[in-house]
C-alpha cells in the first residue's frame, strides 16, 4: 500500500490531514489490537509529526491499545511541558521512553566487509543492529511517523533512520555517525544515496523487514516570515514513502545561495535546542553557504548544555571543537572517544576547520564555556543591538548601516548551499 498527498495551490489543512490518516486506519478495517506509533522527539517539533501522531491516536484509542515511542536515539527524554506542547491530547500514560543505552535488544551484525566497501575503506569496523525491546512487542502494526529534510548524517533524514537510530542502540547510532562524518558532511548533505542509507537499507533487509511497520513522512515548507507547513504526506511501507518524500525535500528544502555569503545569522528556538548537539545543526545546514573567513552567528536564547547526556557533554567539554584531523587523531588514541563515536562524529560535524568562525550567542552558559570549546561568544544583547532579530526576514537582509546578512529562522527545516557547491555536492 501506498499514498501520498501533496500540496497544490493551498497549505495542507488540518481537515485533509485527518481525512489521509483516516483513510490509513480504514485499510486495517479495525483489526488491530496494539499498535505502537513511533514519533520524532521535540528537537522535530516543526516537522508536524506530533500533530499527526495525535490524530493517529485519537483515531484508534477507541477499540485499539496505542502506545507512542518517541525516536529520541540519543536525545533527552521529553519534559512534561514538551510533551503537551507537541503532542497535544495524547495522554501521558501512552508514552514509552526509549533506552538506547540500556533497553535494545540485538538483531545480529552488519559485517565489516561490508561496512569497508561502503565507506571508501574509511571505516572498517561490524556494526550491532539493536533497537528498542519494545519493538519486539507483538504490535500488530508500528508507525513510523517523521520528516524527511537534508540531515548531517544519513543525507536525508528518516525512513529506516527513524527505527534504526531513533529506537536504535548505542553501536549503530556510535559507528553510522562516525561512519558520515569519516565519509564527509559535504559529500552526503542532501543526497538519497550515500554510505550511511546504504547501511540502513542493509540493516532493515536483513533484520527489520519482518516488523509491521509503515511509514508515515512529511516534508515541510518555510516561507519568508519563518512560518512552516505540510508540502507534502507520503504514507506506505519499506522505503518508498522516504524515497518520494526525499525527492521533494531536495526541491524544496535545499536553498541555492548565488554566492558564498559572508555573515550569516542563525536563531535557535529556545524549546526546540538546548543543547550544541542539536543546535550545531546552524553550522552543519550553513557550512556550504558560508564564503572562507566568513561568520556565522548562532542565536541561542535556550542553550543549557552541550551534549543531550550527561557522558556526551563530558566529552564535547574536555576536548571541544577542534579540526577534524585532530579529532580522528584524538579518537585513535583515546577509549573514551572510541567507546562513543557519536561524539567523536559530532565534534567533526560542529569543526569549521578554521575554514569560517563561529560565534554563539547566549545568556544560558558562560563566556568561559562557550570558549572552552573553541566558539566564539556574545551575550544576547550584544547580537541584539547589531542585528535587531525581530525585524529580520528569512534569508537576504539589507541592513540600514549598509552591511548585508543572511538570517535563518530555524535550521533543521533546510540545507543551504552555493551555486559553487551545487556540482559537487549533489
Amino acid at each position: 500500500m501506498y499514498s501520498e498527498l501533496i500540496r497544490q495551490k493551498e497549505d495542507i489543512s488540518d481537515t485533509q490531514m485527518q481525512v489521509f490518516l483516516q483513510n490509513l486506519v480504514d485499510d486495517y478495517d479495525n483489526k488491530l489490537t496494539r499498535v505502537l506509533i513511533i514519533p520524532p522527539d521535540f528537537t522535530r517539533f516543526h516537522s508536524n509529526a506530533g500533530r499527526l501522531t495525535e490524530i493517529l491516536f485519537n483515531k484508534m484509542k477507541d477499540q485499539t491499545e496505542v502506545s507512542i515511542l518517541p525516536a529520541l536515539g540519543t536525545h533527552s527524554p521529553l519534559t512534561e511541558e514538551e510533551r503537551q506542547i507537541m503532542f497535544g491530547t495524547v495522554p501521558k500514560k501512552a508514552f514509552i521512553t526509549h533506552d538506547w543505552r540500556n533497553g535494545v535488544v540485538k538483531l545480529g551484525t552488519i559485517p565489516s566487509e561490508f561496512v569497508k566497501e561502503i565507506s571508501e575503506e574509511k571505516v572498517k569496523y561490524p556494526i550491532d543492529i539493536e533497537i528498542s525491546r519494545h519493538l519486539k512487542e507483538n504490535f500488530d502494526l508500528i508507525i513510523s511517523v517523521g520528516q524527511v529534510v537534508p540531515h548531517e548524517v544519513a543525507g536525508m533524514a528518516n525512513g529506516y533512520k527513524n527505527i534504526l537510530v531513533g529506537t536504535g542502540g548505542s553501536d549503530i547510532i556510535n559507528k553510522s555517525h562516525f561512519l558520515g562524518a569519516c565519509y564527509g558532511m559535504e559529500r552526503i548533505m542532501g543526497r538519497i544515496e550515500n554510505p550511511v542509507r546504504a547501511l540502513f537499507d542493509f540493516a532493515y533487509e536483513e533484520y527489520l523487514e519482518h516488523l509491521p511497520i509503515i511509514y508515515v513522512n512529511t516534508v515541510t515548507q518555510i516561507d519568508n516570515e519563518g512560518n512552516n507547513s505540510i508540502f507534502g504526506l507520503f504514507c506506505g511501507e519499506k522505503d518508498t514513502p522516504f524515497r518520494k518524500a526525499a525527492e521533494l525535500s531536495q526541491k524544496i528544502n535545499i536553498f541555492r545561495i548565488k554566492k558564498p555569503l559572508d555573515k550569516i545569522v542563525v536563531f535557535l528556538d529556545p524549546r526546540e535546542y538546548k543543547s550544541t548537539w542539536v543546535g550545531n545543526k546552524a553550522i552543519y545546514r550553513t557550512r556550504m553557504a558560508i564564503k572562507e573567513n566568513g561568520e556565522l552567528f548562532i542565536v541561542a536564547p535556550g542553550l543549557k548544555r552541550f551534549g543531550e547526556d550527561k557522558k556526551i557533554d563530558t566529552l564535547i567539554r574536555k576536548y571541544g571543537y577542534i579540526h577534524t584531523a585532530k579529532i580522528l587523531d584524538l579518537t585513535e588514541r583515546n577509549l573514551d572517544l572510541r567507546n562513543n563515536l557519536s561524539a567523536a562524529a559530532h565534534l567533526i560535524h560542529g569543526s569549521t576547520d578554521n575554514r569560517f568562525k563561529v560565534t554563539y550567542c547566549t545568556d544560558t552558559l558562560s563566556e568561559e564555556e562557550i570558549l572552552a570549546v573553541n566558539f566564539n561568544y556574545q551575550t544576547i544583547s550584544e547580537v541584539q543591538s547589531d542585528y535587531s532579530l525581530e525585524a529580520l526576514n528569512e534569508g537576504y537582509n539589507s541592513l540600514s548601516s549598509g552591511e548585508s546578512i543572511y538570517f535563518i529562522r530555524n535550521p533543521s527545516l533546510g540545507l543551504w548551499i552555493t551555486n559553487e557547491t551545487i556540482n559537487s555536492a549533489l
